[in-house]
C-alpha cells in the first residue's frame, strides 16, 4: 500500500471490527490541525475482553522498553490504528513482514524526530467466531527481537560500545591482580590468563570501533531518510 498508493493522508487499521471506525475523522483532523506525520489511535477497552492479560502486560513493558532506548515512545505502541502523511509513508522503506510492523513505523518517526500525536479511540472485543492472530509469547519475542535489531541499527555506537565496556571491565577485573603481582615479583606467573585478558582487551576495543564506524555509516543514511522526508510537504501546506 505504502509503495503503490498516491495519497495526500493514508489510514491504518485492523480489518477486525475491533477499531472504531467513527474515530478515523479525529484522527486525521488532527494531523492537519497540528500538521503531523503520524497520529495513533491509542486503544482504550470497552470491554473486558478485548485485551488478553499478556497482551496488555506485553505492550506495556514493550512500550517502556522503546522509550528507554530511544529517548520517548508511545503509550500504545502496538496499535494498529494509524494516520500518516504523504511524507512519512514514501520515507518509510517498510522490511517487517509481521505484528512487529507497528514498532518499526514507531521507530522510525522516532528516529527522524517527526511531529506525531496519540488520540485516545475505543477498542472492542473481537466478533464472536473469529479469533486473534497474535501469539503473545511468539509474537512477544518476535516484536522484542525487533526492537533489539532496530536498536542495534539505529544506535550502533551505544549497542557495541556496551559489549566492549562489559569485555573491557572484565579484562581489568582480571588484569589488576596481574599487574599487581607483577609489580611485586616483576614476573606473569598465570601467563594462560595474561593472554585470555589480552583477548578480552582486543576483543572490547574491536566493538568500539564497530561501533564508531557504523554510527558514521547510519548517521549518512539517516540524512538520506531525512531528505527523502523533507521532499513532501507537510501536511495541510
Amino acid at each position: 500500500m505504502f509503495a503503490d498508493i498516491d495519497a495526500d493522508i493514508y489510514v491504518m487499521a485492523d480489518g477486525d471490527a475491533t477499531y472504531d471506525a467513527a474515530s478515523a475523522p479525529n484522527l486525521v483532523k488532527r494531523v492537519f490541525d497540528e500538521q503531523l506525520d503520524m497520529v495513533v489511535g491509542s486503544r482504550i477497552s470497552q470491554v473486558q475482553e478485548s485485551y488478553r492479560r499478556g497482551h496488555r502486560f506485553g505492550n506495556a513493558l514493550l512500550t517502556g522498553m522503546l522509550a528507554r532506548l530511544f529517548g520517548r515512545s508511545f503509550t500504545d505502541i502496538l496499535s494498529g490504528y494509524r494516520v500518516f502523511s504523504r511524507r512519512f509513508v514514501k520515507s518509510f522503506p517498510s522490511l517487517s513482514a509481521g505484528f512487529e510492523i507497528e514498532t518499526e513505523i514507531s521507530v522510525h518517526a522516532l528516529e527522524l524526530k517527526m511531529p506525531i500525536g496519540e488520540v485516545e479511540t475505543p477498542y472492542y472485543a473481537r466478533p464472536e467466531g473469529s479469533e486473534s492472530k497474535l501469539s503473545t509469547y511468539g509474537d512477544g519475542w518476535r516484536i522484542l527481537r525487533t526492537i533489539m535489531t532496530l536498536y542495534r541499527i539505529e544506535r550502533p555506537l551505544w549497542f557495541f560500545g556496551a559489549i566492549g565496556s562489559v569485555f573491557g571491565l572484565l579484562a581489568l577485573i582480571l588484569g589488576i591482580p596481574l599487574v599487581l603481582t607483577y609489580i611485586e615479583i616483576h614476573q606473569v606467573p598465570r601467563f594462560p590468563t595474561a593472554i585470555l585478558i589480552t583477548g578480552l582487551g582486543i576483543f572490547a576495543a574491536l566493538n568500539v570501533f564497530t561501533g564508531l564506524i557504523l554510527d558514521t555509516v547510519v548517521r549518512g543514511r539517516r540524512e538520506v531518510r531525512r531528505l527523502a522526508y523533507l521532499a513532501y510537504p507537510a501536511p495541510g501546506i
